[in-house]
């Protein structure tokens, strides 16, 4: 009986937690919000599958199991966690058709992905997102709306070109415009011509669901009337009038499906860090980055069991849930029940969507992923970031996406490293007085029987250390009873790479009868000085360890500096 107080005080923590989502006064309002978000997410889903190059129907598993799942770990309130147009062409790029089962393929991928994602947050991989820079993920997203386009030409057409990746296939699609299917062109063209006029509506986003009903119906209409071979949902899969049973991955394409597994977790981890940031919690408590992550891996397994694509955080869903007015998480499990409640009542009806229509909806999506204003902001801030970004572009449109996520991040290193090394400075202190410090340019030689005190500024990591080496300044036969005292304040960490610098300069300075001192501050720098054996080539005479006075210690180095100089005069 002792532990029944504890069990009590949990049931009821519990209890609290379920009536902050079940409230009166926010009830209607998710109910609302989610009702929006189901009914627009029935065809978003089937057009995401499309693009994916799978069962459309894998699409809506993806964003009904994902999202619910999802909802119930992530830290923020509002982020929909869906299959997004830019992980639908990592799945396509894959070629699951070469698996002995595509649509198990297809489940494992999402399984795997979930997993990297947990395994990172777990591991506080929230913290490395903001080392992807702005020009990658410009040239990314813009190379990924064009391919979004490119991809539905073909259903869109009803000529499927030929080529090596989409832009060749588009090349080859308008070489041969006499072969297109007029109906199939009308209906996806009305498509888009209705959902740009009727999202700017009061309609909004169920402008989508009104334009793709809409272009379906034309296309109905052509197939009665005219014998028109537009292809519809039912044409290309089998759209089940209940629920899937769950589904076990297979072990046996672990192997093929690592690396878009890796490229699928990135694109949707970057993607739900964009949702917190641009869908903040309404009671303005920060979102958790990581337990963001493992949401976004959760929601990813269960759609992968429930026969799903893999799924990550949507910007698109977590803003319309928003600006329909949600106010709890509860609207994003309102948004799956109605999902699940269409695809039991109304299977009949999703496949009678039209192909084209939803290349249409697909089609307006992928302009609006490029944006002129943010690739212009790239270009304006210099050559190093806007080749960066038209490289992560090309890259994006003619290599497999999995193979360009993973480039795109080694971009990424390789602009942090040029960044960093570019800060990277060196400077010369003067005294003047007892209390009194100059920063100047350090002169390129080391002169003779003089004390130089350099201060460097920046990140001093393995990458910058030949930067810090070439600041400093030479020696050459005439540097000859000197001392240089190199001051390590404001290094916060020093690399072997850095510490090596120090030791050949040491060598160097040696060779022609002067010295090397350190000024340290910080017991951490002194133990990776150490490390490197810096610190016993010197001895405790020459490093000095700064105290909480500021330049005590370097004064200190400099008037015994003077006095080594002048006693070897």
């Amino acid at each position: 009986m002792e532990d029944s107080p504890h069990r009590e005080s949990w049931f009821a923590s519990r209890w609290r937690a379920v009536r902050g989502v079940f409230r009166r006064d926010t009830l209607g309002k998710d109910a609302l919000a989610g009702t929006v978000l189901g009914i627009e997410s029935v065809p978003d889903g089937l057009a995401i599958g499309l693009l994916a190059g799978v069962n459309p129907v894998a699409g809506i598993y993806a964003f009904l199991f994902g999202m619910a799942g999802a909802a119930l770990v992530t830290s923020s309130t509002f982020m929909a966690v869906q299959a997004t147009s830019a992980m639908a062409l990592i799945v396509s790029d894959t070629d699951l058709s070469t698996r002995a089962d595509p649509d198990r393929a297809l489940y494992t991928l999402a399984v795997l992905s979930g997993v990297v994602m947990i395994v990172a947050g777990a591991l506080g991989g929230g913290r490395m997102l903001r080392f992807v820079p702005t020009a990658v993920m410009v040239g990314f997203v813009s190379a990924v709306g064009v391919n979004i386009v490119l991809g539905q030409l073909a259903n869109l057409t009803g000529y499927a070109g030929e080529g090596a990746n989409r832009l060749f296939k588009a090349i080859d699609t308008f070489a041969n415009v006499g072969s297109f299917d007029l109906p199939s062109v009308v209906v996806g063209i009305t498509t888009i011509v209705l959902i740009v006029v009727l999202t700017r509506t009061p309609l909004r986003s169920l402008g989508l669901v009104v334009a793709i009903a809409a272009g379906s119906g034309l296309a109905a209409l052509f197939i009665h009337a005219f014998g028109s071979g537009v292809m519809l949902v039912g044409d290309v899969a089998d759209v089940p009038s209940g629920l899937p049973a769950p589904s076990l991955p297979t072990l046996d394409d672990l192997g093929y499906l690592a690396v878009p597994a890796l490229s699928l977790a990135f694109v949707g981890l970057v993607q739900g860090a964009g949702v917190a940031a641009g869908v903040p919690n309404a009671d303005g408590r920060p979102a958790d980055a990581d337990r963001n992550f493992i949401g976004q891996g959760v929601g990813s397994i269960v759609a992968g069991v429930f026969r799903g694509m893999p799924v990550g955080g949507s910007m698109s869903g977590s803003a319309l849930i928003v600006a329909a007015g949600a106010r709890t998480r509860l609207a994003l499990f309102i948004a799956a029940i109605v999902m699940a409640v269409l695809i039991v009542v109304a299977s009949g009806v999703v496949s009678l969507v039209a192909m084209p229509a939803l290349a249409g909806l697909l089609i307006v999506v992928g302009v609006q992923a490029v944006k002129p204003a943010r690739i212009q902001s790239v270009a304006k801030t210099g050559p190093l970031q806007t080749t960066v970004m038209v490289v992560t572009f090309a890259l994006t449109l003619l290599i497999p996406l999995q193979f360009a996520v993973l480039v795109g991040v080694g971009l990424a290193v390789i602009l942090f490293v040029a960044q960093q090394s570019n800060r990277i400075r060196v400077r010369r202190l003067e005294f003047h007085g007892a209390s009194r410090l100059r920063e100047v340019e350090p002169m390129a030689v080391v002169p003779p029987h003089d004390v130089v005190v350099l201060q460097p500024y920046g990140n001093l990591s393995y990458a910058t250390a030949p930067v810090f080496e070439a600041l400093l300044p030479k020696v050459d036969d005439d540097s000859r009873g000197s001392v240089v005292i190199v001051r390590l304040r404001g290094i916060d960490d020093l690399g072997l790479s850095a510490v090596a610098v120090l030791e050949r300069y040491l060598d160097d300075l040696e060779r022609h009868d002067s010295a090397l001192w350190l000024a340290v501050a910080g017991r951490r720098l002194a133990d990776q000085l150490a490390a490197g054996g810096l610190l016993d080539r010197l001895g405790p005479a020459r490093v000095y360890e700064s105290s909480e006075w500021i330049g005590e210690a370097v004064h200190r180095a400099h008037d015994d500096a003077w006095e080594w100089v002048r006693a070897r005069q």
